[in-house]
């Protein structure tokens, strides 16, 4: 049951969508009166079957569909209100993109509908092409790429305005394991960030690796939620996890449980790794021996401003850019503080350029501006030379003249 807190980015109370046909009869209750909230922070899970709801449920919060009954709000605000757009970043489950735009222009083209500033739109393409290993087919056609590779180009799209709320419905959809590795490292470094993601996934390893709580809907309804320890705890058996040992031991170990506990060990069995990391671990391989391959690249690290915390740089690149007025001294004093100062008091490197911008200029003569400077007539010259030098005729003559 929500709890209406302040710390909620998502809360829903009886939520109900039900589709009619043009007699305005019910057609399908797609969801149906579900109670669910998601904190600020959180990676939250959305799970199960198709039709269950869950594309539905992602669509009421993006405001592109219109609840029949219930309360929903978003950042304390009903889906459909504009100043939440921008703290939204969102990966249908099908990749929709401009054919005839290649993979840089696609993303400067989401930057600029989020009304980014071009330098900073600049460097955030750059970062995000590298990191989701595109930087080499930037100027390729995104018609032109595999379903992976149009993968890997919406989740930059949908990370281009650094959002507070994150909705990936089926995000390692078409991605291979290496693609979908990286996926799951860049929510779990975004959630430490502190930015919000909702998560739709019919891949359950998936889920269970990355998400704090989740929900599993069936039929429009909630029947399960909680954290993964919570839904996945099996109560009928305890592992004992040691190193390997042999029949001796194991039927000595057997009779001390029978003899205390009355209990017989029911398997032995030697763990597996995960396919997962076997996989990882054949790739590393190859790629030290330096293999060749015609895939998507290696992924770069994770974009700049998509980390912890914005560099000084970069807050003084966006006072710099922004569009709204500010007094330069409030400027000094805001980058200042993100700054900081060193040890023997002298300010950072922020604060010197800052300096260097708000300094008088030196009143220096370039060569050009003094060639073009007309020299002072001598006032000894005689008149008469000047005037015919110009042509003119002279004043007496223009006396006699008249």
């Amino acid at each position: 049951m929500v709890s209406g807190s302040d710390n909620n980015i998502i809360e829903a109370v009886g939520l109900t969508k039900v589709f009619s046909d043009f007699w305005f009869r019910a057609k399908a209750r797609a969801v149906d009166g579900i109670d669910l909230e998601v904190r600020q922070g959180e990676i939250f899970g959305l799970l199960g079957p198709n039709g269950s709801g869950k594309s539905t449920t992602i669509k009421l919060i993006l405001g592109l569909l219109k609840k029949t009954r219930g309360r929903l709000v978003v950042f304390g605000k009903d889906p459909s209100h504009v100043s939440i757009k921008k703290r939204i970043g969102y990966l249908p489950e099908e990749t929709y993109m401009y054919r005839f735009l290649d993979a840089r222009e696609t993303l400067d083209y989401y930057g600029k509908l989020f009304g980014l500033d071009h330098r900073i739109r600049k460097r955030r393409v750059d970062e995000l092409l590298d990191m989701v290993g595109l930087g080499q087919v930037a100027h390729r056609k995104v018609g032109e790429f595999s379903k992976g590779m149009a993968r890997r180009i919406g989740i930059a799209q949908a990370l281009i305005n650094d959002p507070d709320l994150l909705i990936l419905d089926e995000p390692t959809s078409g991605l291979d394991p290496l693609g979908t590795r990286q996926v799951k490292e860049l929510v779990e470094q975004l959630g430490r960030k502190g930015t919000t993601i909702l998560l739709s996934s019919h891949l359950l390893a998936d889920v269970e690796d990355v998400c704090d709580r989740m929900v599993i809907l069936y039929g429009g309804r909630i029947h399960a939620e909680g954290t993964s320890n919570e839904l996945l705890a099996d109560s009928e058996h305890t592992v004992i996890r040691i190193p390997k040992i042999g029949d001796d031991a194991i039927n000595a170990v057997e009779s001390t449980l029978e003899k205390v506990a009355g209990v017989h060990i029911e398997t032995v069995e030697s763990p597996r790794q995960r396919l997962e990391d076997y996989f990882m671990g054949i790739v590393e391989n190859a790629r030290a021996e330096q293999a060749a391959t015609s895939g998507a690249a290696e992924s770069g690290p994770t974009a700049s401003f998509l980390q912890d915390e914005q560099s000084g740089g970069d807050a003084l690149i966006d006072a710099l850019s922004s569009d709204r007025p500010e007094e330069p001294l409030a400027a000094v004093e805001r980058v200042s503080s993100a700054e900081g100062t060193s040890d023997d008091g002298d300010q950072g490197g922020a604060d010197a350029v800052l300096d260097e911008l708000l300094s008088p200029e030196e009143e220096t003569e370039t060569p050009a501006a003094a060639s073009t400077t007309m020299p002072e007539v001598d006032q000894d010259v005689d008149a008469g030379m000047i005037s015919d030098l110009l042509g003119e005729e002279p004043e007496d003559e223009k006396g006699s003249a008249d």
